[in-house]
């Protein structure tokens, strides 16, 4: 899946992270995710800050997704961001979204945000993960 107009660094953090979501193997996320990254989740208003957040949401999703395919990706403009759309079920409720990737001029991850729909599917991943990771996220909310 190659993008037109997508920085050549972007580029290949993106070709890895394809890579790793199609492997169901993310071990190798942390090469492409910068430190002080940013995920912005449908459940939260406030981001998590910290590339650590965005692995530990990131690697959490992988196992609660079942049947996760991407189907279309854009670039802006600059060249570094991505809009990845994908469709996944949770139990017996299937979802539509898009993954919205800003890379660094590194290459590196460093805003993750993800939109969801419809709203049951939405509730049905927020319980999944909140059973999974939710003690564990307070200290990478974002200050006010």
């Amino acid at each position: 899946m190659d993008i037109p107009n997508l920085a050549p660094k972007a580029a290949a953090s993106l070709a890895k992270w394809h890579d790793m979501v199609a492997r169901k193997d993310l071990s190798g996320l942390d090469a492409i995710v910068h430190d002080d990254a940013t995920f912005r989740s449908p459940m939260a208003f406030k981001p998590y800050r910290s590339g650590q957040a965005v692995m530990l949401l990131v690697r959490t999703v992988l196992t609660v997704f079942e049947d996760f395919a991407y189907h279309r990706q854009l670039a802006t403009p600059d060249g570094q961001s991505v809009v990845l759309e994908f469709s996944a079920r949770v139990g017996d409720r299937q979802i539509k979204g898009i993954d919205l990737i800003t890379f660094d001029a590194d290459g590196k991850i460093i805003d993750f945000e993800v939109m969801i729909r419809p709203m049951s599917g939405l509730q049905a991943l927020g319980e999944a993960m909140g059973a999974k990771v939710g003690a564990m996220l307070p200290p990478f909310k974002a200050a006010t």
